[in-house]
Protein backbone atom coordinates (compact mmCIF):
# COMPACT_ATOMS: atom_id res chain seq x y z
CA UNK A 1 0.00 0.00 0.00
CA UNK A 2 1.21 3.50 -0.86
CA UNK A 3 1.48 6.30 1.69
CA UNK A 4 -1.57 8.54 1.71
CA UNK A 5 -3.37 11.47 3.31
CA UNK A 6 -7.17 11.21 3.30
CA UNK A 7 -9.37 14.23 3.92
CA UNK A 8 -12.87 14.64 2.56
CA UNK A 9 -14.56 17.68 4.14
CA UNK A 10 -17.95 17.38 2.42
CA UNK A 11 -20.94 16.95 4.71
CA UNK A 12 -23.33 14.40 3.20
CA UNK A 13 -27.03 14.93 3.99
CA UNK A 14 -28.90 11.88 2.72
CA UNK A 15 -32.51 10.75 2.63
CA UNK A 16 -36.14 11.46 1.86
CA UNK A 17 -37.36 15.06 2.25
CA UNK A 18 -33.88 16.35 3.14
CA UNK A 19 -34.15 19.31 0.75
CA UNK A 20 -37.08 20.71 2.72
CA UNK A 21 -35.94 19.66 6.19
CA UNK A 22 -32.16 20.11 6.10
CA UNK A 23 -31.02 22.48 3.33
CA UNK A 24 -31.93 25.79 4.98
CA UNK A 25 -29.69 25.19 7.99
CA UNK A 26 -26.65 24.86 5.71
CA UNK A 27 -27.13 28.12 3.79
CA UNK A 28 -25.54 31.46 4.70
CA UNK A 29 -27.88 34.23 5.81
CA UNK A 30 -25.48 37.12 5.21
CA UNK A 31 -24.39 36.46 1.61
CA UNK A 32 -26.01 36.55 -1.82
CA UNK A 33 -26.35 32.99 -3.10
CA UNK A 34 -25.81 32.20 -6.78
CA UNK A 35 -28.09 29.24 -7.51
CA UNK A 36 -27.08 27.29 -10.61
CA UNK A 37 -29.35 25.03 -12.65
CA UNK A 38 -29.28 22.96 -15.82
CA UNK A 39 -31.95 22.80 -18.49
CA UNK A 40 -35.15 22.80 -16.47
CA UNK A 41 -35.87 19.21 -15.39
CA UNK A 42 -35.84 20.38 -11.76
CA UNK A 43 -39.04 22.31 -12.50
CA UNK A 44 -40.77 19.07 -13.49
CA UNK A 45 -39.65 16.86 -10.60
CA UNK A 46 -40.45 19.34 -7.83
CA UNK A 47 -36.86 20.05 -6.82
CA UNK A 48 -37.00 23.67 -7.96
CA UNK A 49 -40.06 24.42 -5.84
CA UNK A 50 -38.46 22.81 -2.78
CA UNK A 51 -35.23 24.77 -3.21
CA UNK A 52 -36.99 28.11 -3.79
CA UNK A 53 -39.17 27.56 -0.73
CA UNK A 54 -36.04 26.89 1.30
CA UNK A 55 -34.45 30.12 0.00
CA UNK A 56 -37.35 32.34 1.08
CA UNK A 57 -36.05 35.38 2.95
CA UNK A 58 -32.48 34.94 1.70
CA UNK A 59 -30.67 36.96 -0.96
CA UNK A 60 -30.19 34.86 -4.10
CA UNK A 61 -29.97 35.03 -7.89
CA UNK A 62 -30.64 32.20 -10.34
CA UNK A 63 -28.51 31.11 -13.29
CA UNK A 64 -29.99 28.65 -15.79
CA UNK A 65 -28.66 26.77 -18.78
CA UNK A 66 -25.67 24.68 -17.70
CA UNK A 67 -25.45 21.92 -20.29
CA UNK A 68 -24.61 18.24 -19.99
CA UNK A 69 -20.84 18.21 -20.50
CA UNK A 70 -20.74 21.84 -19.33
CA UNK A 71 -19.27 24.43 -21.64
CA UNK A 72 -16.87 27.12 -20.52
CA UNK A 73 -18.69 29.61 -22.73
CA UNK A 74 -21.80 29.17 -20.55
CA UNK A 75 -19.78 29.21 -17.34
CA UNK A 76 -18.34 32.62 -18.21
CA UNK A 77 -21.91 34.00 -18.24
CA UNK A 78 -22.56 32.56 -14.78
CA UNK A 79 -19.31 34.05 -13.49
CA UNK A 80 -20.32 37.47 -14.82
CA UNK A 81 -23.74 37.19 -13.13
CA UNK A 82 -22.16 36.17 -9.84
CA UNK A 83 -19.76 39.10 -9.92
CA UNK A 84 -22.55 41.52 -10.83
CA UNK A 85 -24.57 40.50 -7.77
CA UNK A 86 -21.53 40.13 -5.49
CA UNK A 87 -22.33 36.48 -4.82
CA UNK A 88 -20.66 35.03 -1.75
CA UNK A 89 -21.94 31.45 -2.00
CA UNK A 90 -22.80 29.05 -4.84
CA UNK A 91 -25.59 26.47 -4.61
CA UNK A 92 -25.55 23.90 -7.42
CA UNK A 93 -28.89 22.19 -8.08
CA UNK A 94 -28.62 19.35 -10.58
CA UNK A 95 -26.41 16.50 -11.67
CA UNK A 96 -22.68 16.17 -12.11
CA UNK A 97 -22.50 18.66 -14.96
CA UNK A 98 -24.13 21.42 -12.93
CA UNK A 99 -21.90 20.65 -9.95
CA UNK A 100 -18.71 20.47 -12.03
CA UNK A 101 -19.55 23.80 -13.63
CA UNK A 102 -20.37 25.32 -10.25
CA UNK A 103 -16.97 24.36 -8.86
CA UNK A 104 -15.37 26.34 -11.67
CA UNK A 105 -17.85 29.20 -11.20
CA UNK A 106 -17.07 29.32 -7.47
CA UNK A 107 -13.36 29.47 -8.25
CA UNK A 108 -13.57 31.94 -11.12
CA UNK A 109 -15.81 34.60 -9.53
CA UNK A 110 -13.11 35.85 -7.11
CA UNK A 111 -10.26 35.14 -9.54
CA UNK A 112 -8.66 37.41 -12.11
CA UNK A 113 -8.08 34.45 -14.44
CA UNK A 114 -10.40 33.43 -17.26
CA UNK A 115 -12.37 30.26 -16.51
CA UNK A 116 -10.77 28.30 -19.37
CA UNK A 117 -7.29 29.31 -18.25
CA UNK A 118 -8.14 27.83 -14.84
CA UNK A 119 -9.20 24.57 -16.49
CA UNK A 120 -6.06 24.40 -18.61
CA UNK A 121 -3.91 24.97 -15.53
CA UNK A 122 -5.55 21.93 -13.94
CA UNK A 123 -6.28 23.50 -10.58
CA UNK A 124 -8.02 26.40 -8.88
CA UNK A 125 -5.25 27.99 -6.83
CA UNK A 126 -7.26 30.96 -5.57
CA UNK A 127 -9.68 30.88 -2.65
CA UNK A 128 -13.02 29.68 -4.04
CA UNK A 129 -16.42 30.83 -2.92
CA UNK A 130 -18.04 28.22 -0.66
CA UNK A 131 -20.21 25.74 -2.56
CA UNK A 132 -23.13 23.51 -1.64
CA UNK A 133 -25.05 21.06 -3.82
CA UNK A 134 -28.47 19.49 -4.21
CA UNK A 135 -27.91 16.35 -6.28
CA UNK A 136 -30.54 15.17 -8.78
CA UNK A 137 -28.65 12.58 -10.85
CA UNK A 138 -26.45 9.84 -9.34
CA UNK A 139 -23.46 9.33 -11.62
CA UNK A 140 -20.34 11.42 -11.33
CA UNK A 141 -19.67 11.60 -7.59
CA UNK A 142 -18.99 15.33 -8.02
CA UNK A 143 -21.17 16.03 -4.99
CA UNK A 144 -18.42 14.68 -2.71
CA UNK A 145 -15.13 15.32 -4.50
CA UNK A 146 -13.04 18.24 -5.71
CA UNK A 147 -12.87 17.36 -9.39
CA UNK A 148 -14.67 18.69 -12.42
CA UNK A 149 -14.61 18.29 -16.19
CA UNK A 150 -15.32 21.19 -18.55
CA UNK A 151 -15.60 21.43 -22.35
CA UNK A 152 -14.92 24.23 -24.82
CA UNK A 153 -17.14 24.68 -27.86
CA UNK A 154 -14.47 26.78 -29.55
CA UNK A 155 -11.64 24.27 -29.27
CA UNK A 156 -13.69 21.03 -29.07
CA UNK A 157 -11.64 20.04 -26.03
CA UNK A 158 -12.62 18.58 -22.67
CA UNK A 159 -10.36 18.65 -19.62
CA UNK A 160 -10.54 17.95 -15.93
CA UNK A 161 -9.52 20.29 -13.15
CA UNK A 162 -9.31 20.29 -9.37
CA UNK A 163 -11.37 22.77 -7.37
CA UNK A 164 -12.87 22.97 -3.91
CA UNK A 165 -14.92 20.26 -2.24
CA UNK A 166 -18.57 21.16 -1.66
CA UNK A 167 -19.19 22.23 1.93
CA UNK A 168 -22.29 20.01 1.91
CA UNK A 169 -24.39 17.95 -0.48
CA UNK A 170 -28.07 17.07 -0.11
CA UNK A 171 -29.09 13.73 -1.64
CA UNK A 172 -32.79 12.77 -1.75
CA UNK A 173 -33.24 9.51 -3.68
CA UNK A 174 -36.89 10.29 -4.46
CA UNK A 175 -35.87 13.05 -6.88
CA UNK A 176 -34.30 10.38 -9.12
CA UNK A 177 -37.58 8.49 -9.66
CA UNK A 178 -38.47 10.49 -12.78
CA UNK A 179 -35.08 10.33 -14.52
CA UNK A 180 -35.14 9.01 -18.11
CA UNK A 181 -33.98 5.40 -18.40
CA UNK A 182 -31.04 6.36 -20.65
CA UNK A 183 -29.80 8.86 -18.07
CA UNK A 184 -30.00 6.23 -15.33
CA UNK A 185 -28.12 3.72 -17.47
CA UNK A 186 -25.37 6.22 -18.25
CA UNK A 187 -25.11 7.00 -14.54
CA UNK A 188 -24.72 3.33 -13.67
CA UNK A 189 -22.06 2.92 -16.36
CA UNK A 190 -20.25 6.03 -15.13
CA UNK A 191 -20.26 4.73 -11.56
CA UNK A 192 -19.09 1.26 -12.63
CA UNK A 193 -16.16 2.67 -14.60
CA UNK A 194 -15.21 5.09 -11.81
CA UNK A 195 -14.67 2.05 -9.64
CA UNK A 196 -12.82 0.14 -12.34
CA UNK A 197 -10.38 3.01 -12.92
CA UNK A 198 -9.29 2.69 -9.29
CA UNK A 199 -9.62 -1.10 -9.01
CA UNK A 200 -8.46 -2.74 -12.25
CA UNK A 201 -4.75 -2.04 -11.90
CA UNK A 202 -2.48 -4.45 -10.00
CA UNK A 203 -3.04 -6.96 -7.23
CA UNK A 204 -1.55 -7.02 -3.75
CA UNK A 205 -1.97 -3.33 -2.89
CA UNK A 206 -4.83 -3.37 -0.39
CA UNK A 207 -7.26 -6.11 0.48
CA UNK A 208 -9.59 -3.54 2.03
CA UNK A 209 -9.66 -1.25 -1.02
CA UNK A 210 -10.29 -4.27 -3.25
CA UNK A 211 -13.24 -5.42 -1.16
CA UNK A 212 -14.78 -1.95 -0.95
CA UNK A 213 -14.49 -1.54 -4.72
CA UNK A 214 -15.87 -5.01 -5.35
CA UNK A 215 -18.76 -4.25 -3.01
CA UNK A 216 -19.80 -1.31 -5.19
CA UNK A 217 -19.44 -3.33 -8.40
CA UNK A 218 -21.53 -6.19 -7.01
CA UNK A 219 -24.15 -3.73 -5.76
CA UNK A 220 -24.42 -2.16 -9.22
CA UNK A 221 -24.89 -5.61 -10.75
CA UNK A 222 -27.78 -6.28 -8.39
CA UNK A 223 -29.34 -2.81 -8.55
CA UNK A 224 -29.43 -2.33 -12.33
CA UNK A 225 -32.18 -4.89 -13.09
CA UNK A 226 -34.18 -3.92 -10.00
CA UNK A 227 -34.32 -0.26 -11.00
CA UNK A 228 -35.06 -1.15 -14.62
CA UNK A 229 -38.05 -3.22 -13.47
CA UNK A 230 -39.19 -0.91 -10.66
CA UNK A 231 -37.96 2.68 -11.17
CA UNK A 232 -39.64 3.89 -7.96
CA UNK A 233 -38.03 1.35 -5.65
CA UNK A 234 -36.74 3.71 -2.95
CA UNK A 235 -34.19 1.39 -1.39
CA UNK A 236 -32.67 0.51 -4.77
CA UNK A 237 -32.52 4.17 -5.78
CA UNK A 238 -30.95 5.08 -2.44
CA UNK A 239 -28.32 2.36 -2.82
CA UNK A 240 -27.52 3.53 -6.36
CA UNK A 241 -27.21 7.13 -5.23
CA UNK A 242 -24.79 6.17 -2.47
CA UNK A 243 -22.84 3.85 -4.80
CA UNK A 244 -22.26 6.75 -7.19
CA UNK A 245 -21.05 8.98 -4.36
CA UNK A 246 -18.77 6.35 -2.82
CA UNK A 247 -17.29 5.43 -6.18
CA UNK A 248 -15.57 8.79 -6.55
CA UNK A 249 -15.20 10.48 -3.16
CA UNK A 250 -11.57 9.31 -2.72
CA UNK A 251 -12.71 6.54 -0.38
CA UNK A 252 -11.77 3.51 -2.52
CA UNK A 253 -8.52 4.95 -3.88
CA UNK A 254 -6.69 5.17 -0.54
CA UNK A 255 -3.13 3.91 -0.93
CA UNK A 256 -3.60 2.29 -4.35
CA UNK A 257 -2.63 3.06 -7.94
CA UNK A 258 -5.18 4.33 -10.45
CA UNK A 259 -5.68 4.18 -14.20
CA UNK A 260 -8.08 6.80 -15.74
CA UNK A 261 -7.14 6.06 -19.35
CA UNK A 262 -10.70 4.99 -20.17
CA UNK A 263 -11.96 8.34 -18.92
CA UNK A 264 -9.37 10.32 -20.87
CA UNK A 265 -10.36 8.59 -24.10
CA UNK A 266 -14.05 8.92 -23.29
CA UNK A 267 -13.68 12.66 -22.68
CA UNK A 268 -12.25 13.08 -26.16
CA UNK A 269 -15.15 11.15 -27.72
CA UNK A 270 -17.62 13.40 -25.91
CA UNK A 271 -15.75 16.55 -26.92
CA UNK A 272 -15.75 15.53 -30.58
CA UNK A 273 -19.21 13.94 -30.90
CA UNK A 274 -21.34 15.05 -27.95
CA UNK A 275 -22.04 11.46 -26.86
CA UNK A 276 -23.04 11.30 -23.19
CA UNK A 277 -20.05 10.77 -20.91
CA UNK A 278 -21.27 7.60 -19.19
CA UNK A 279 -22.09 6.04 -22.54
CA UNK A 280 -18.59 6.67 -23.87
CA UNK A 281 -17.20 4.77 -20.89
CA UNK A 282 -19.44 1.77 -21.61
CA UNK A 283 -17.84 1.67 -25.06
CA UNK A 284 -14.21 2.35 -24.11
CA UNK A 285 -13.79 0.22 -20.95
CA UNK A 286 -14.26 -3.13 -22.74
CA UNK A 287 -11.77 -1.89 -25.34
CA UNK A 288 -9.25 -0.94 -22.67
CA UNK A 289 -9.66 -4.40 -21.18
CA UNK A 290 -9.29 -6.14 -24.55
CA UNK A 291 -5.91 -4.46 -25.02
CA UNK A 292 -4.51 -4.46 -21.46
CA UNK A 293 -6.15 -7.24 -19.46
CA UNK A 294 -4.08 -10.06 -20.96
CA UNK A 295 -0.81 -8.35 -20.04
CA UNK A 296 -0.53 -5.37 -17.68
CA UNK A 297 -3.83 -6.01 -15.87
CA UNK A 298 -3.72 -9.80 -16.05
CA UNK A 299 -3.72 -10.76 -12.36
CA UNK A 300 -6.29 -8.14 -11.38
CA UNK A 301 -8.59 -9.11 -14.24
CA UNK A 302 -8.48 -12.74 -13.10
CA UNK A 303 -9.43 -11.58 -9.60
CA UNK A 304 -12.21 -9.44 -11.07
CA UNK A 305 -13.46 -12.36 -13.15
CA UNK A 306 -13.76 -14.61 -10.12
CA UNK A 307 -15.08 -12.17 -7.54
CA UNK A 308 -17.50 -10.15 -9.67
CA UNK A 309 -18.61 -12.58 -12.39
CA UNK A 310 -17.88 -15.90 -10.62
CA UNK A 311 -15.77 -17.09 -13.56
CA UNK A 312 -13.49 -19.87 -12.30
CA UNK A 313 -13.25 -22.40 -15.14
CA UNK A 314 -11.02 -22.44 -18.21
CA UNK A 315 -7.51 -21.25 -18.90
CA UNK A 316 -6.41 -17.86 -17.64
CA UNK A 317 -6.87 -16.33 -21.08
CA UNK A 318 -10.32 -17.87 -21.39
CA UNK A 319 -11.35 -16.47 -18.01
CA UNK A 320 -10.10 -13.02 -18.96
CA UNK A 321 -12.04 -13.16 -22.23
CA UNK A 322 -15.16 -14.24 -20.37
CA UNK A 323 -14.79 -11.36 -17.89
CA UNK A 324 -14.48 -8.83 -20.71
CA UNK A 325 -17.54 -10.27 -22.42
CA UNK A 326 -19.49 -10.22 -19.15
CA UNK A 327 -18.56 -6.57 -18.62
CA UNK A 328 -19.69 -5.61 -22.11
CA UNK A 329 -22.90 -7.60 -21.70
CA UNK A 330 -23.62 -5.78 -18.43
CA UNK A 331 -23.50 -2.46 -20.27
CA UNK A 332 -25.71 -3.89 -23.01
CA UNK A 333 -28.22 -4.98 -20.35
CA UNK A 334 -28.51 -1.27 -19.57
CA UNK A 335 -29.56 -0.76 -23.21
CA UNK A 336 -26.29 0.97 -24.02
CA UNK A 337 -24.66 0.07 -27.36
CA UNK A 338 -21.02 -0.80 -26.71
CA UNK A 339 -19.38 -0.21 -30.09
CA UNK A 340 -18.44 3.08 -31.73
CA UNK A 341 -19.92 2.11 -35.09
CA UNK A 342 -23.27 1.43 -33.40
CA UNK A 343 -23.30 5.13 -32.48
CA UNK A 344 -22.24 6.15 -36.01
CA UNK A 345 -18.85 7.32 -34.77
CA UNK A 346 -16.41 6.92 -37.63
CA UNK A 347 -12.69 6.26 -37.79
CA UNK A 348 -11.99 9.95 -38.28
CA UNK A 349 -12.90 10.49 -34.62
CA UNK A 350 -10.41 7.84 -33.52
CA UNK A 351 -7.79 9.37 -35.80
CA UNK A 352 -8.29 12.80 -34.21
CA UNK A 353 -8.06 11.40 -30.66
CA UNK A 354 -4.83 9.59 -31.48
CA UNK A 355 -3.46 12.75 -33.13
CA UNK A 356 -4.27 14.81 -30.03
CA UNK A 357 -2.69 12.28 -27.69
CA UNK A 358 0.45 12.14 -29.82
CA UNK A 359 0.63 15.93 -29.91
CA UNK A 360 0.35 16.10 -26.10
CA UNK A 361 2.72 13.14 -25.63
CA UNK A 362 0.07 11.52 -23.44
CA UNK A 363 1.09 8.61 -21.21
CA UNK A 364 -1.91 7.37 -19.28
CA UNK A 365 -2.71 4.45 -17.00
CA UNK A 366 -1.25 3.21 -13.76
CA UNK A 367 2.07 2.45 -15.46
CA UNK A 368 2.07 5.29 -18.01
CA UNK A 369 1.83 2.82 -20.89
CA UNK A 370 -1.33 4.10 -22.58
CA UNK A 371 0.19 6.40 -25.19
CA UNK A 372 -1.13 7.37 -28.61
CA UNK A 373 -0.19 4.00 -30.12
CA UNK A 374 -1.93 2.06 -27.34
CA UNK A 375 -4.94 4.36 -27.60
CA UNK A 376 -5.17 3.49 -31.29
CA UNK A 377 -5.38 -0.21 -30.39
CA UNK A 378 -8.04 0.45 -27.76
CA UNK A 379 -10.18 2.50 -30.13
CA UNK A 380 -9.75 0.01 -32.99
CA UNK A 381 -11.11 -2.71 -30.69
CA UNK A 382 -14.22 -0.60 -30.02
CA UNK A 383 -15.58 -1.00 -33.57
Amino acid sequence: MKNFVFNNPTKLIFGKDTIITRLRAELPTDKTILVTFGGGSVRKNGVYDQVIKTLEGLSFVEFWGIEPNPKVETIRKAVALGREHHAGFVLAVGGGSVIDASKLIAGAIPSERDAWDIVLSGKITEESLPLGTVLTIPATGSEMNSGGVISSIETKQKFGFSGAYPRFSVLDPTVTFSLPAYQVSCGIADTFVHVMEQYLTTTGQSRLMDRWAEGILLSLKELAPIIKEDPQNYDARADLMLCATMALNDFIRIGVTQDWSTHAIGHEITALTGLTHGHTLAIVLPGTMRVLSYTLKREKTLQYAERIWHITEGTEDERITAAIEATEQFFRSLDLPTRLNEMNIGREVSDEIVRRFAERDVKLGEAGTVDAECTRKILDSCY
